[in-house]
């Protein structure tokens, strides 16, 4: 690919125009966002004349959201989307075949999760495998002739049949016997089952012919991991001979363990995985061949046990063996790693101040890498012989499908996904400041003003604290923590990114570890004092708190810490007890990294700042939010935060979800945390005007 024209053409767009602000017209609203369509997964065809994207609805009625495949001809002067294909059993991961003749996706039109085709003019879709298991991702060789599926099954079973006879006995008694962790994982208990790579031989017709071969038989790890890996997770070899994959050795340590390697496996499964990586204890992910296959790139972080550490671009060279990391003075941590189609440039998205842009390359000279994208998040892209494709929303608005040209002056908007829905609604207009925080070092966050702001008005304030902790409130369009439904319902947005954030280098980022409860807050008094200072219409006597996850701890150590200028708090999933939480959650090496290792070896890391020890000074009237499938931070700590609240006599609410995880999904309960949400920042900040 010719990198120097495509650079050319991103240096003419500095900023990518946001859609519209509206001066007039009526708030964004927790219904209008539960309801409006979303673009994602965008697939360029190999010769760049297609792109494909997924585009989920929802169906309120059924509360739960339907997925569609769209598809756009760049070629087009005016490039308009149609709809290619709908399921009610589900659609998904497309993927185009190696020629861009067929689209490969994954429905459950048969009862079950299976690999379909159709082509880009729409013909009526074929059934490429008729498996017992549902596929929970897929890749095609290079060639064409191979699907590489993975299905989740009992690593002693010697048959998929095995595993469903198994899976299908009767469960009584019903009690389950565990020797080792996980026994449950995000939202799900372990059964007993690992995620494992299987090979199918496509004919000519491109459907699955023969029994599958399993890939990976009888390794303890997953493939793709579990909970949310994908087909990013492994890859064909350019010789459609082998596969390598990303994966971690369970053993007993794997719930402390971010030890991922990358192994390679021959697709007939007569060979152990050899492991590419072990030099590496810490995570190798995302392998991607060059397009000739004369090297490999993959992500790798350097320290054990960190989930948050920077992940940086190792290429390796096939032929002699020498591996380098390309631009290892660059402070971001890459994600999305693709290669150009002719091998000269490598493309990888990354947080950078409040952004998330794509960046270029140089495959052989590595160097500073160039961004391609202005302002915004940059979700999902793809590359094809002619540019590239990619989806980008902001705090003005959701996604939209670009595309951006070898040839072109600037990138090229292709959808205008839910113009009908906003036609009217008004969004809060957004400014990123900036402010000494701790150590004097800069901190930057946002300030998103009321939807129908009027100068010379106050407004209450929604004080927004991001999870994770390594995480970023910047400028996108989220769909659990809004700032657009907040300033449609009156309020103006505070939100900070404290010490820990991702986007401002590797050391900020590092600088929470160990320190949950000192930098951070500091950053966040320093944030408010800024703020108000800044932005004369902030209402400071009129403004609550609000965090989920790391943001709900924070509003827990708030509510004993640094109450004054609270009117209410609100805590979703948020942590009580961190010493419990230790002992409790799923995923030990998080939990064990930020507080300096295990609760029994390092207890003073865990009570250092642990809300428990300061319920005492509770005084703000607080909301807690906790859902029964979190076993992230399990829902004993929501209901521990409201038996203190309610013990001492605090103004306090609880809402609680039976069937949510960390996350509220589902549109209804959606707008219902909302609905409950505003109504509690409503009566107090009400309160506080009288």
């Amino acid at each position: 690919m010719d990198l120097r024209r495509l650079l050319l053409a991103a240096a003419a767009v500095a900023v990518v125009a946001s859609p519209a602000v509206a001066a007039e017209g009526r708030g964004l609203t927790a219904k209008d966002l539960a309801t409006l369509d979303r673009v994602s997964d965008i697939r360029a065809s190999p010769d760049g004349r297609y792109a494909i994207y997924d585009l989920r609805s929802t169906d309120w009625t059924a509360d739960r959201g339907v997925h569609a495949l769209w598809i756009v001809d760049l070629a087009a002067k005016t490039p308009e989307p149609r709809r290619l294909a709908i399921s009610e059993g589900g659609i998904g991961s497309a993927r185009w075949s190696p020629d861009g003749q067929s689209i490969y996706f994954l429905s459950g039109r048969s009862g079950s999760a299976q690999v379909w085709r159709t082509t880009p003019q729409g013909a009526t879709a074929t059934q490429v495998t008729q498996l017992p298991l549902d596929i929970g991702a897929f890749r095609l060789s290079p060639d064409g002739k191979t699907l590489v599926v993975g299905l989740a099954v009992y690593p002693d079973c010697p048959t998929l049949q095995c595993t469903l006879d198994r899976a299908a006995k009767p469960k009584t008694p019903t009690g389950q016997v565990f020797d080792k962790l996980f026994v449950r994982h995000w939202d799900q208990w372990a059964d007993g089952t690992r995620n494992h790579l299987f090979a199918l031989a496509l004919g000519p017709d491109g459907v699955a012919t023969g029994a599958p071969v399993e890939i990976t038989p009888g390794l303890d790890a997953d493939i793709p991991t579990k909970p949310f890996g994908g087909d990013d997770d492994f890859t064909v070899t350019p010789d459609n001979k082998s596969v390598v994959f990303s994966a971690r050795i369970a053993g007993t340590s794997e719930p402390w363990s971010t030890n991922f390697d990358l192994f390679q496996a021959p697709l007939t499964g007569a060979a152990k995985p050899v492991n590419l990586t072990a030099d590496n204890l810490a995570w190798d992910a995302a392998p991607a061949f060059s397009p000739d296959g004369s090297k490999l790139a993959w992500l790798a972080m350097k320290r054990p046990g960190f989930e948050s550490d920077r992940f940086g671009i190792m290429v390796r060279d096939l032929k002699s063996g020498a591996t380098r990391e390309l631009a290892p003075q660059w402070d971001r941590s890459a994600g999305g790693l693709k290669w150009s189609a002719d091998g000269k440039t490598l493309y990888a998205t990354a947080a950078d101040v409040g952004q998330t842009r794509l960046y270029a390359f140089d495959a052989a000279r590595g160097g500073t890498p160039v961004a391609l994208t202005g302002p915004g998040h940059v979700g999902e892209y793809d590359v094809s012989k002619t540019g590239l494709v990619y989806d980008r929303d902001d705090l003005a608005g959701p996604a939209q499908a670009y595309s951006l040209p070898l040839k072109a002056k600037a990138p090229i908007q292709l959808t205008h996904v839910d113009a009908d829905k906003l036609a009217g609604v008004a969004m809060g207009e957004a400014e990123q400041f900036s402010f000494p925080g701790w150590n004097g070092e800069t901190v930057h966050g946002y300030v998103v003003k009321p939807a129908n702001y009027q100068p010379g008005r106050t407004y209450p304030v929604a004080f927004l604290i991001h999870g994770g902790p390594q995480g970023s409130f910047g400028n996108l369009f989220h769909y659990r923590w809004n700032a657009q439904t907040y300033a449609g319902h009156g309020y103006a947005v505070v939100m900070i990114d404290f010490h820990g954030s991702t986007g401002y280098g590797q050391g900020f980022t590092d600088a929470i570890s160990h320190h949950w409860g000192d930098r951070p807050l500091e950053d966040l008094q320093k944030g408010w004092s800024a703020a108000l200072t800044k932005y004369p219409f902030l209402d400071g006597d009129r403004a609550c708190a609000l965090g989920g996850s790391y943001g709900g701890f924070m509003v827990n150590w708030i509510a004993g810490n640094w109450n004054g200028p609270w009117k209410c708090l609100v805590n979703h999933d948020g942590i009580f007890d961190n010493r419990m939480m230790g002992y409790s959650t799923e995923e030990l090496w998080f939990s064990e990294w930020e507080n300096g290792g295990t609760p029994w070896a390092n207890p003073q890391g865990y009570e250092q700042f642990n809300p428990v020890n300061h319920v005492a000074q509770w005084t703000k009237p607080e909301l807690v939010i906790h859902s029964q499938r979190d076993y992230r931070i399990p829902v004993e700590q929501g209901l521990a935060t409201f038996d203190a609240l309610q013990r001492k006599g605090v103004p306090s609410q609880l809402l609680y979800f039976p069937n949510e995880n960390h996350w509220v999904l589902k549109p209804q309960n959606l707008v219902q945390w909302h609905d409950t949400v505003f109504s509690w920042l409503d009566t107090w900040t009400a309160a506080a005007a009288k």
